[in-house]
């Protein structure tokens, strides 16, 4: 096997920039916009069209980040042995999952008491991590295979359910669940098909291995990501399998394309998968000579996307409660239980759509330094071990 050279790939970090500054406007949706309280922006009978996609463009990011994860796994283990890369993904993978019960937790909710848990895509990353670590002892065409059975064949289990089952919740259906009468679990990120989505990008990373040309690594990502996209219109047109959250045909145009493009995420649908994945494979495939200032933007949110996530988290919710204070609902009222837009007394809270891209964009270019500061120490103290896990 060659090792793979030591510089970058800069397409991966900007898709991963991309991937998470979308991210930052779905959540500062959720934080600021005045009818987040009211409805779900895919509900075809209230949303619209700009809500919709404002919504929908942030579908793409965790598809993007377990993909990218199985890669950079895939070049990590490049420069260490199976027992070391295993090791580390385990490590990696409780870290993660800790973070999201704890460190993400507060930031979402900013409520001491601990009392209400959601198992959200840091957890999906980290549990798919720890699977990772023993999927990777497999040749890699068992990789390939067991992964496309999981994306194709996991709606299979969409008809199985157990009532108040949190093994299964946690496995392939999203629940709410209460532990040692107060403690409330939301399982929002079943962890099947993500261990699928993950083990698939390790065998992609094998595309950036030194003897693979640009040339080939562009066609063949160009040709799966356009039969995926092609996949997606045609399994979801039929409205059968892989459609657990089916389309409706109504009378407005605007109201179909929303239904039509809303496959199930939780858990992420065949559909959902072939409609993100295929063209994150088409922008690999076609980014990587891409140059100029916008690009290295971008791409700087993507070197450094976990310690982007945890300060965006805390920066939004900050931003959110002093616009609280400020409006009359009081800091107290972002003090939460549960997700943001299931608490009542924000109801009439927030500004219109316009502003929210305002205040998102604040978020961006507040955090831009921050992220840049960060990325050049990890590039000038490789060293330094516990940046790994940063």
């Amino acid at each position: 096997m060659n090792p793979l050279k030591t510089k970058r790939i800069e397409s991966l970090d900007l898709l991963k920039g991309l991937v998470i500054i979308f991210m930052a406007l779905d959540h500062t949706r959720d934080y600021f916009h005045i009818n987040s309280f009211l409805f779900d922006p895919a509900d075809p009978e209230k949303s619209n069209l700009t809500l919709f996609f404002t919504r929908w463009i942030t579908h793409y990011c965790a598809p993007a980040f377990s993909f990218l994860a199985g890669i950079s796994a895939f070049l990590v283990g490049r420069r260490k042995s199976k027992h070391e890369l295993t090791s580390f993904l385990l490590k990696r993978g409780i870290w993660l999952i800790f973070i999201e019960l704890f460190v993400v937790y507060f930031g979402w909710s900013f409520n001491i008491h601990f009392n209400h848990f959601g198992l959200l895509v840091i957890w999906s990353l980290g549990i798919s991590m720890i699977f990772l670590a023993a999927i990777i002892h497999l040749s890699m065409k068992n990789i390939l295979i067991l992964s496309v059975v999981i994306i194709f064949g996991h709606n299979l289990l969409d008809n199985i359910h157990f009532d108040q089952n949190m093994l299964w919740s946690i496995l392939h259906e999203r629940g709410n669940f209460i532990l040692f009468d107060s403690i409330k679990i939301r399982v929002t990120y079943p962890i099947i098909p993500w261990i699928g989505v993950m083990s698939l990008g390790f065998y992609f990373g094998k595309f950036y291995d030194k003897d693979v040309t640009l040339e080939y690594r562009q066609k063949l990502f160009t040709k799966i990501g356009l039969a995926c996209i092609a996949g997606f219109l045609i399994v979801r047109g039929f409205n059968l399998y892989g459609n657990s959250n089916p389309w409706i045909a109504f009378d407005s145009f605007s109201q179909t394309l929303i239904s039509f493009m809303d496959p199930s995420k939780y858990p992420p649908s065949l559909t959902y998968l072939l409609m993100t994945l295929g063209p994150s494979l088409l922008f690999l495939g076609n980014s990587e000579n891409l140059k100029g200032r916008l690009v290295d933007f971008c791409a700087t949110f993507g070197k450094v996307p976990f310690f982007f996530y945890i300060i965006h988290i805390y920066a939004i919710h900050l931003l959110a409660a002093i616009l609280a204070e400020l409006t009359g609902f009081g800091f107290d009222s972002m003090v939460l239980n549960g997700f943001v837009s299931t608490n009542q007394q924000l109801i009439g809270f927030g500004v219109n759509l316009g502003w929210v891209y305002v205040v998102w964009l604040v978020i961006l270019f507040m955090l831009y330094p921050l992220c840049k500061k960060f990325s050049n120490y990890k590039l000038n103290h490789k060293e330094k071990w516990w940046l790994s896990y940063f």
